[in-house]
């Protein structure tokens, strides 16, 4: 598939994609033309590599762990490495609840404050 399409079916821009490229997390080929054509499993890889970078993974570390997700093989230290973002992702979602949770009384705060005419107190 052609650079657009990658770009349309995974949401990521073309601009994007290209970067991914650069950084060898990505490849193509090239037809006779110039433009680059991307296997089917294009898709599956862009989508991998937007859920590593939205857990804050930096594009030398994605690119040291695509080979282990690729093959299901990992170097000690590649799995340490995987571990240990991980256990980002943990706290990231550990901090994103106690978020939620505040959010929640905020907004059953603010509903009651709404039903009742009485302004929401001081927290």
């Amino acid at each position: 598939m052609r650079i657009g399409e990658l770009a349309e079916r995974t949401g990521v821009s073309v601009r994007a994609l290209r970067y991914y490229e650069e950084q060898g997390l990505l490849t193509s080929e090239r037809s006779e033309s110039g433009q680059r054509r991307y296997a089917g499993n294009a898709v599956d890889r862009v989508r991998l590599i937007q859920q590593l970078y939205g857990a804050g993974i930096s594009s030398a570390s994605i690119l040291e762990m695509l080979p282990c997700v690729l093959s299901g093989v990992a170097a000690p230290d590649v799995l340490a490495k995987l571990h240990g973002h991980r256990s980002s992702v943990v706290r990231q979602i550990e901090e994103l609840q106690e978020t939620l949770l505040r959010l929640d009384s905020v907004i059953a705060g603010a509903t009651k404050a709404y039903a009742t005419g009485k302004p929401c107190p001081p927290q």
